[in-house]
């Protein structure tokens, strides 16, 4: 059985960078809700980053999305994340919003439409000069409504050709990680649809080149845990954008929809030594709290993860080897359940107690008047949300 004080140090390293949209307003396809004491600047994001870090502990960077955190100086934008306890993360590329884009970025039949994405894409790069970033995520919603509309093949040239483009601007110490979605907004063809596309691509790009996986972008019944496993073993994943779904790409809080999902994804990333602090594996949420308050709801996404891991970290390797290797079928489903049923809330709430922070990080956040602070401070403005 694993060591609980092994464990408690394997946590003791754990990162989950949070993404600086989840801070603002955001909502359906039918009503963005706007809640007080949003952020209305890149600081004051930084600064709610900073409250969850505070109270978890565990999340020292904020992910970036340009434009949207748009400023003059992002050197100054990083220093001031750093007075703060946190750092900038991920810088996330948007060439999706544009009318230009209707009809594709990267990839879309106007030579001049691709020129200006792929400069945007450039601009990205640029900034993570100017913050220290290692990250740069690409999600492109290029696609096609209807059969016949663009050339299929054609598309995957013209986004070799702007990776590629992209792969050569990078810093020796820079990364582009390719994300993937099955629909939406292209409903016959999705450019980039799933993990053998961003894997192809990738792996003809290079090593710097690498496959993020988000836990919403998939059909009903995908084994994740597998492309997890795949990735892993051949050394393309690059990280995670967590978040949970029922239906479709609903960016629930990860872990709500289903808590065993992410158990069985976090036990193959610690078998294939993605938990490792030298695997280059980013942890990141990418969620979008529409009705419910969002640092809670930052703080909360952040815990489901750590019990998720903690439970992965629990699993009796030697057990279940022996089990697996004499075909011990229930023996090893049984070492596998043994773990997802304990209850690791207490192990959490002591090592937070050891590291110094409160036990219950929800609770700490509600009795620290930060909420009530800001709901006072922040009026005037406009409140960061969806385009701003």
């Amino acid at each position: 059985m694993t060591e609980i004080s092994a464990v408690k140090d394997a946590l003791r390293r754990q990162h989950i960078e949070t993404p600086s949209w989840a801070y603002g307003n955001s909502g359906t396809r039918f009503k963005v809700f706007p809640q007080p004491g949003v952020p209305r600047t890149p600081q004051e994001k930084i600064d709610d980053a900073a409250q969850v870090h505070r109270f978890t502990g565990v999340a020292p960077s904020v992910a970036l999305h340009i434009p949207w955190d748009t400023v003059d100086d992002y050197a100054a934008l990083a220093a001031y994340a750093q007075e703060r306890g946190v750092r900038i993360g991920a810088i996330n590329s948007n060439v999706f919003q544009d009318d230009d884009y209707k009809l594709g970025s990267v990839t879309n039949p106007d030579p001049a439409v691709r020129k200006k994405a792929l400069n945007h894409l450039l601009e990205c790069v640029d900034i993570m000069d100017a913050t220290g970033s290692r990250d740069l995520k690409l999600w492109f919603s290029d696609g096609t409504n209807y059969p016949g509309q663009d050339d299929i093949r054609e598309r995957q040239d013209r986004l070799f050709e702007a990776l590629q483009a992209v792969y050569e601007r990078l810093g020796d110490d820079q990364r582009m990680l390719l994300e993937y979605k099955l629909f939406e907004p292209a409903f016959y063809t999705t450019d980039v649809p799933d993990w053998g596309t961003s894997y192809a691509h990738c792996l003809k790009l290079g090593p710097k080149a690498q496959v993020v996986v988000d836990t919403g972008h998939h059909a009903p019944g995908t084994n994740i845990e597998f492309i997890v496993a795949f990735l892993l073993r051949e050394g393309k994943l690059g990280g995670f954008d967590f978040n949970s779904r029922f239906y479709a790409d609903d960016d629930l809080m990860v872990g709500s929809a289903d808590p065993f999902q992410l158990f069985r994804i976090m036990y193959e990333v610690v078998r294939g030594g993605g938990y490792e602090p030298d695997s280059g594996v980013a942890f990141m949420l990418d969620q979008c709290h529409n009705i419910e308050p969002k640092i809670q709801g930052q703080i909360r996404s952040v815990m489901n993860v750590q019990e998720a891991t903690a439970k992965a970290l629990l699993v009796d390797a030697e057990a279940l080897r022996e089990a697996q290797r004499s075909g011990d079928v229930l023996g090893a489903n049984a070492v596998f359940m043994d773990a997802f049923n304990t209850d690791v809330r207490p192990l959490l709430a002591e090592l937070r107690e050891e590291m110094g922070l409160h036990p219950d990080p929800v609770a700490a956040y509600k009795a620290s008047g930060y909420f009530e602070r800001i709901v006072a401070e922040r009026v005037g403005g406009t409140q960061a949300g969806w385009g701003a």
